[in-house]
């Protein structure tokens, strides 16, 4: 069968309640690729029922290498990574169009006030987040430059855990338009998520030959919230902007802290359960 255009992956568990609108913000893509990991409510129905092609998986071995597998079934000539929890804007989804038409078509590509510049095999682009109910366009959550849109071949993400990285050989730039991340509705949500991350996150650092401890902890965590609430102006998001620099320090304090514990205990081997 012969390559496609684009094709649009992700990975999901238990994502009922966004999956629908996710693959409605990117019905322009030709093909969607679903790795659910084990759902235990509707996700794989309506992915399917929405005409993705989705592959079931009993393991988990982390988000980098779950979205490489993703990956690995993609066919198009250009990949769209996203989350089941975002949704592309109009804006953003013209800006991928625009760029993947005119590859295909071998003219140069122009977004709507300026070029975008030919031969990037990699596109990053703002996402902008939700926190508590609340879009934070301030700290350290904005703007959140991610780098989704590649070329089949040209990358891959990282075997991290958690907070994967995609890794692309050549030229990056930049698309305009939002990718809108429904993340963290309630402060218990951000909290549960808060104690798996920062698990995966300690496990990958510490493999990775980073050392933690209290010290660490108190000293990272102090320059987080520093840095989130008044370098990057997070009080401008007000009553929120508070609470989310605490959450980003607290996240630091205990990531750097497990760091600590683990390289104590000799865990360095174990796995850690952090899908969302």
């Amino acid at each position: 069968m012969p390559d496609l255009n684009l094709s649009v992956i992700l990975i999901t568990r238990n994502e009922a309640h966004h999956i629908a609108d996710c693959l409605r913000s990117v019905a322009f893509a030709d093909e969607w690729i679903v790795v659910d990991s084990n759902s235990s409510d509707a996700t794989r129905e309506i992915a399917e029922r929405m005409g993705a092609r989705v592959v079931q998986t009993d393991d988990w071995p982390g988000f980098g290498a779950q979205k490489n597998r993703a990956l690995a079934l993609a066919r198009g000539r250009w990949v769209f990574s996203i989350d089941a929890d975002e949704q592309v804007t109009d804006e953003l989804a013209v800006s991928i169009r625009k760029v993947v038409e005119a590859d295909t078509s071998g003219q140069e590509a122009h977004a709507s006030s300026q070029a975008v510049p030919s031969g990037a095999v990699g596109y990053e682009l703002s996402r902008l987040s939700s926190f508590c109910g609340q879009w934070m366009r301030h700290g350290d959550w904005y703007p959140d430059r991610v780098l989704r849109l590649f070329r089949r071949g040209a990358g891959r993400f990282s075997d991290d855990l958690v907070h994967e990285r995609l890794i692309v050989e050549g030229p990056v730039a930049r698309l305009e338009g939002e990718l809108l991340h429904d993340s963290m509705p309630t402060l218990d949500d951000a909290i549960a998520k808060m104690n798996r991350y920062s698990a995966g996150r300690a496990l990958d650092k510490v493999r990775a030959g980073k050392r933690g401890g209290l010290g660490a902890a108190l000293s990272h965590g102090v320059w987080a919230f520093v840095r989130c609430y008044l370098l990057r102006r997070g009080f401008l998001d007000g009553r929120l902007g508070f609470v989310l620099a605490v959450y980003v320090a607290e996240g630091t304090y205990y990531r750097y802290l497990k760091m600590g514990l683990l390289a104590r205990s000799g865990a360095m081997n174990q796995p850690a359960k952090t899908e969302s």
